[in-house]
């Protein structure tokens, strides 16, 4: 099923981009040929039902998958301006996660102060300047508007903080390291409307400082934060284009059928 992908007349700058990307849970074949651009600075939402391999793409990019047995990767992710191919065998997963933050679905701090969750990656990286770290844990913070309530409770343990704050908190522990994309894996299905209001809002920030890939199971919410949209189906791409035109005029009617309702 060959995919749609409208692009605007003059798009922005490539942050990176999925060619031909095959990936397999041992036998089965969970992405097909998975060819899709992200653009730089710019919210990319991936919708469609249950099972049919957001989240599994998504982990793609910062080779998540890596970390279990018996998966297995084919085709190209680049990361652009470099053209690396962050799935080459030759390149270090560990400096690619640093390119290339998650933040999962449930907030998942570490069992850590407020201020370490934020360091950690930091520390992982062999930082040992502890003015530069407190600088780095405060724009951190300050990034993920988290900075206000948390500055005189770093040192409390980060799991005593509201849902919401936890996951504000693992976004600043993300962006703590500067990265050049952040990838949302429904970042607000565990919580309620006022975190996730405050979380919508707040991609729409970060957006300004880094690329953001997020897998949605909600539409408004793909409508509401994002600039692109991809719909995917059974492990393929079946269209992509600005979030406007494929939830007001879609190409494909597997993608109306989807969004209006009739499917999925």
């Amino acid at each position: 099923m060959p995919s749609t992908i409208t692009l605007p007349t003059k798009p922005p700058a490539l942050k990176a981009e999925s060619k031909q990307l095959d990936f397999y849970y041992g036998e089965f074949k969970a992405l097909k040929g998975i060819s899709m651009p992200v653009f730089e600075n710019k919210v990319t939402a991936l919708i469609g039902p249950s099972g049919c391999g957001k989240s599994t793409y998504l982990r793609c990019f910062n080779r998540m998958h890596d970390l279990y047995p018996g998966h297995r990767y084919d085709g190209q992710i680049y990361l652009h301006p470099d053209e690396v191919d962050v799935l080459d065998r030759h390149v270090d997963p560990i400096e690619v996660r640093m390119r290339i933050s998650m933040v999962f679905q449930k907030p998942n701090p570490f069992p850590k102060s407020i201020y370490e969750n934020v360091a950690y990656g930091l520390r992982v990286r062999g930082e040992k300047s502890r003015s530069y770290i407190d600088d780095k844990v405060e724009a951190a913070l300050k990034g993920a508007a988290l900075w206000n309530e948390a500055k005189d409770r770093l040192d409390d343990l980060a799991v005593a903080m509201s849902g919401g704050q936890q996951q504000r908190l693992c976004i600043a522990r993300a962006l703590a390291t500067d990265p050049e994309i952040i990838l949302f894996d429904e970042p607000t299905s565990a919580l309620d409307p006022i975190a996730t209001g405050s979380i919508e809002e707040l991609i729409g920030e970060i957006k300004q400082k880094v690329t953001v890939l997020i897998v949605t199971h909600n539409m408004q919410q793909a409508a509401r934060v994002s600039d692109y949209t991809a719909y995917m189906y059974l492990g393929e791409l079946i269209e992509f284009g600005e979030t406007r035109e494929i939830f007001m005029k879609p190409k494909r009617k597997e993608t109306e059928d989807y969004i209006t309702g009739r499917f999925g």
